[in-house]
């Protein structure tokens, strides 16, 4: 019995004495996918803010008609000054319209009075056109801080523009939960609209 006991008592204190052993994840391979993770992260938050889920269609709006713009009036203005001051104003314009006609429509339709509270709500639901607009016109505004000349930053801002539909149209599609295919052709018609811009572009110069 006392051997038993002895026998019994070695075996609890060398159980109790055994450090507990734990599973922690190989740190290489942590390493190894933390980098492409964030980037997907950082990624996905710029086209959320580009295009979110409501309104996305205002924001889209903004680019394509920034982009235009700039395509459009291509070397005729002489400095940078006036082709991003030309740009701003053509996206205020275009985003106060758009606001406007939808608070005077909505009015018309249903015969609502105008007040500050219904002006102001159609004036922030309306702002994604701007948020759109912003993205050739940073690439603008950075070209001019480089030095670049004018016909190289609005060239940039073009691209950006074509870049900035092609990655928001992968976005629906992934949304959507699009296989590859349908991705592909998603970004096709991103191009052709982008495409579009540069011919634009192209025939009045």
């Amino acid at each position: 019995m006392a051997g038993r006991g002895r026998r019994s008592s070695e075996t609890d204190n060398h159980s109790i004495d055994e450090p507990a052993t734990t599973e922690t994840p190989p740190a290489a391979s942590d390493a190894q996918q933390t980098p492409a993770s964030e980037l997907r992260s950082r990624l996905k938050r710029t086209l959320e803010l580009l295009a979110p889920e409501k309104n996305a269609a205002e924001s889209i709006y903004g680019t394509i008609l920034i982009a235009a713009l700039l395509a459009a009036e291509s070397g005729l203005h002489d400095t940078y000054t006036d082709a991003v001051a030309s740009a701003v104003i053509a996206a205020a314009l275009a985003w106060l319209a758009r606001a406007y006609s939808d608070l005077l429509g909505r009015r018309l339709e249903r015969g609502e009075r105008l007040t500050v509270a219904a002006l102001t709500h159609a004036l922030r639901e309306d702002w994604a056109i701007v948020r759109g607009a912003t993205v050739p016109l940073v690439v603008l505004a950075i070209a001019w801080a480089l030095g670049a000349t004018q016909q190289t930053g609005v060239t940039a801002a073009l691209y950006s523009s074509i870049a900035s539909l092609i990655a928001l149209e992968l976005l629906a599609g992934a949304r959507a939960g699009a296989g590859a295919r349908e991705l592909a052709l998603e970004a096709v018609v991103g191009a052709a609209i982008g495409s579009a811009i540069l011919a634009l572009k192209v025939i009045l110069h």
